[in-house]
């Protein structure tokens, strides 16, 4: 089954780099992670006029920042960061990504297809930097007590599932959820009791290719796609579990949000 719609004729350059498939260290030294933040952010205007989501602060700290240290904390030491949408002040405010002990590599969607390729497609956009387990979070969600174990990626492999998923608690702009949790930690596609998906994620790359993907790695086409689609295939193949996260969590979509956020 292929969850992705057909490309654009628009070439690119592939991104280049990766990791060793076999080399998962101890505390994740070579799980990599992407952080969403390609998005227009349409919701958030005025305030993403001029400043991408993920760099609005919440009680001074740009949203992605956070994501950054949590992650270093875990044991991440590489990190790609997709843009499109205003895309240059991420490297003008980020830099390398020395300042929190990482080193940070930019997936520019603007730049090679001018705008963002939805979550599915920048995943395979950015996939030939990732190596075969990687973390994924969207850099516009605020969760200050989330943490990305080292042995995730451990336990996954072992087991040999293609993702799990955090699932939180639904909020009120998503009453009825997007997932359900089933027997031995499973995700399910459809179930009497849905979580709503916090965005947060860990994956192997097998994910992403034939026979439920058909996208190429780097995504030389540009193809926008969506991710729950093929998440949903997985799903229904027992291929995908879940955790419930019960920490404090924020789908920072509005304006209204991010005030509430730096008033707490």
């Amino acid at each position: 089954m292929s969850a992705a719609a057909p490309g654009r004729p628009k070439q690119g350059t592939a991104p280049s780099g990766g990791s060793d498939p076999h080399a998962v260290g101890e505390r994740g030294g070579h799980v990599k992670a992407l952080i969403l933040a390609a998005g227009r952010g349409e919701r958030m205007r005025p305030l993403t006029d001029h400043t991408p989501k993920p760099l609005l602060k919440v009680h001074g700290k740009p949203l992605i920042e956070w994501h950054i240290e949590a992650l270093a904390r875990g044991g991440v030491r590489d990190i790609v960061v997709n843009t499109a949408w205003l895309e240059d002040q991420f490297p003008a405010t980020l830099g390398d990504g020395s300042r929190w002990g990482v080193r940070l590599t930019y997936s520019h969607e603007g730049r090679d297809f001018g705008g963002a390729l939805e979550t599915l497609g920048g995943i395979s956009r950015a996939l030939p930097l990732l190596g075969d387990t990687f973390w994924v979070v969207a850099g516009d969600i605020h969760a200050p007590a989330l943490v990305f174990p080292g042995n995730a990626a451990t336990d996954l492999i072992a087991k040999n599932h293609l993702a799990h998923l955090w699932l939180v608690p639904n909020p009120p702009h998503n009453p009825r959820g997007d997932f359900g949790l089933g027997a031995g930690g499973l995700a399910l596609n459809r179930a009497e009791q849905q979580h709503t998906y916090s965005t947060v994620g860990l994956y192997r790359a097998a994910l992403f290719a034939p026979p439920l993907c058909d996208i190429p790695a780097g995504n030389p086409a540009g193809t926008k796609a969506p991710l729950a689609p093929l998440l949903r295939a997985a799903m229904d193949n027992q291929r995908i579990t879940a955790e419930l996260f019960t920490g404090a969590w924020t789908d920072v979509g509005t304006p209204e949000r991010l005030a509430q956020l730096n008033t707490l």
